[in-house]
């Protein structure tokens, strides 16, 4: 993929792709028939470092580009996408916005035990009344005691239950719209405390837990199904200050940045779940023998999966072009829109293709095509729907026209 990858990328690659195969494909089928959060996997990938790969060094992170991180989320995604969201929701929604937006003594608190992989990080956006409009907040934070008290509820959020460090947005004032949104990092204890004993990982009790701060039950969800996914429910929880990101009014605006790089990050594992399906496919098809030869040699077989081949080596350099210019400090809200938009929809065909190409074989369990297209689902709709990305992408283009 010149002129995007050097020598170092490559390496992370390769690296990402043999632990892939090593620890991840032996388990993945278990951990999605039996919703388990891989807390093993998970410790390994954060002694790896890929837990914090964009962060930089000074804060216990690699330090890497972020065109390394989106490499990372694709090659994990192309064996198991519940691996990939950890790392992707972890990175770019838990710790990104304390990166970039935190007080130095914010980043120096709380980014290096997210980096390390010593705690899980997320973000609290979603509401049961505020989806693709998060401008609908209803959560709210009213100023009290030297901090605030936030009461409200959010709803599919990646490692509410395992997580400890969160960026949440809540309503402050009685401003309106997105101008009256704050965003705040609070902290509680994983629910795993057994899991988090046991492999060394998980929980820092000298974190500042915010009493009032619980979890709901872990959702039973069509893919991602050994990703951590719940409701988060905050109930006169108390945070400082001190804990307040940004200025207040100034969450949506924040948010709305971190979706954008976060979108890069969807796009990356729908890439390598479309990868995945592809490489899938071949495979079957080049040993799977029918009227007395490979059904390779079928045209409609070979056509599909050139056509296929084509698409997702295009998603792979709009994803890459996206992150490309976030590495050097470019508007890249438009690339990221349209890289997640083409990458989501390329992802769903390859899955369907694949297992449409396996026949009776890729309906069941035994390959993982039928967990790559329960999978995929998620990504035309996580970092905003397809609509959103429609809608993102024609503000640029009106944008561009009139300047």
């Amino acid at each position: 993929m010149d002129p995007y990858l050097d020598q170092t990328h490559l390496k992370l690659q390769a690296d990402v792709r043999r632990f892939a195969t090593e620890r991840i494909v032996p388990v993945a089928r278990e951990l999605d028939e039996t919703a388990r959060f891989p807390w093993d996997n998970v410790k390994a990938m954060g002694e790896r470092g890929w837990l914090g790969v964009p962060v930089p060094r000074r804060l216990s992170g690699m330090g890497r580009d972020y065109l390394s991180y989106i490499i990372v989320v694709e090659e994990l995604a192309k064996h198991d996408a519940s691996h990939a969201i950890t790392v992707s929701a972890h990175t770019t929604l838990g710790t990104s916005p304390i990166l970039a937006f935190g007080t130095d003594e914010q980043k120096a608190r709380f980014v290096p035990p997210l980096a390390s992989g010593q705690v899980l990080g997320g973000f609290g956006l979603t509401e049961p009344g505020a989806g693709s409009d998060s401008s609908g907040t209803r959560t709210a934070a009213v100023a009290a005691d030297g901090g605030y008290r936030i009461t409200g509820s959010k709803i599919f959020i990646t490692h509410a239950g395992v997580g400890e460090i969160f960026v949440v947005t809540a309503r402050t004032g009685r401003v309106e719209g997105h101008r009256g949104i704050t965003s705040f990092v609070v902290c509680k204890p994983t629910v795993d405390l057994d899991d988090a004993t046991r492999t060394g990982i998980g929980h820092r009790p000298d974190l500042p837990y915010s009493e009032g701060v619980t979890p709901g039950a872990a959702e039973d969800k069509l893919g991602w199904r050994a990703s951590d996914t719940r409701e988060l429910h905050f109930q006169d929880a108390w945070v400082s200050a001190d804990q307040r990101l940004g200025d207040e009014g100034h969450g949506f605006t924040n948010f709305m940045k971190t979706l954008d790089a976060g979108r890069i990050g969807i796009a990356a594992l729908s890439l390598g779940i479309a990868q995945g399906a592809l490489d899938e496919a071949l495979r079957y098809t080049m040993r799977r023998r029918q009227f007395k030869r490979p059904v390779w040699e079928f045209q409609d077989i070979r056509f599909g999966l050139a056509d296929l081949a084509a698409e997702v080596q295009g998603a792979r350099h709009l994803a890459y072009h996206a992150a490309w210019l976030k590495d050097r400090g470019r508007p890249f809200g438009k690339e990221a829109a349209m890289a997640k938009l083409v990458a989501a929809r390329l992802a769903a065909r390859a899955a369907r293709t694949a297992v449409q190409f396996l026949g009776g074989a890729g309906y069941t369990s035994d390959h993982p095509v039928e967990r790559m297209m329960r999978d995929v689902k998620a990504c035309e709709i996580g970092e905003g729907t397809e609509e959103i990305q429609k809608t993102v992408i024609a503000r640029h283009l009106a944008r561009e026209l009139n300047t």
